[in-house]
């Protein structure tokens, strides 16, 4: 990869809404029907995931490797959940994000989440040869 485009400040956002299938019953994560920790953080990466594919080139793409979050809130079923990551720092092919999470009442998450970018092609190359 010749030229970094990923800088400190970016930002990007997704969004989803609670259904039953990403309740924490339904993820088997807890016994309510309400907004499950895994599928916040999977929304989480999912933000960090996306600005990172947008700005690398084709055979190039991040892999998450750290993810340090609290879930601070419930969210009821029906209601909307908006991530967002924000490049923090570039450390070579290490990405660090500050991620967060909302709902219609305010912050629900937040976190660091680092990535690392990767060549698709030596990477799957590694996996398969296991």
């Amino acid at each position: 990869m010749t030229e970094m485009k990923i800088t400190a400040g970016m930002k990007r956002e997704v969004t989803t809404k609670v259904t039953d299938e990403n309740t924490a019953i339904a993820m088997k994560s807890g016994s309510l029907p309400v907004f499950a920790t895994p599928a916040m953080t999977a929304l989480m990466e999912q933000a960090a995931a996306e600005l990172v594919d947008e700005l690398v080139p084709d055979d190039w793409t991040s892999v998450g490797v750290s993810l340090d979050i609290q879930h601070k809130a419930a969210t009821a079923l029906g209601r909307n959940v908006r991530a967002e990551a924000e490049v923090e720092r570039v450390d070579g092919r290490q990405l660090t994000f500050v991620v967060k999470a909302f709902d219609d009442a305010g912050e629900i998450g937040e976190g660091l989440h680092q990535r690392v970018l990767v060549n698709r092609e030596k990477f799957m190359g590694k996996v398969t040869a296991k």
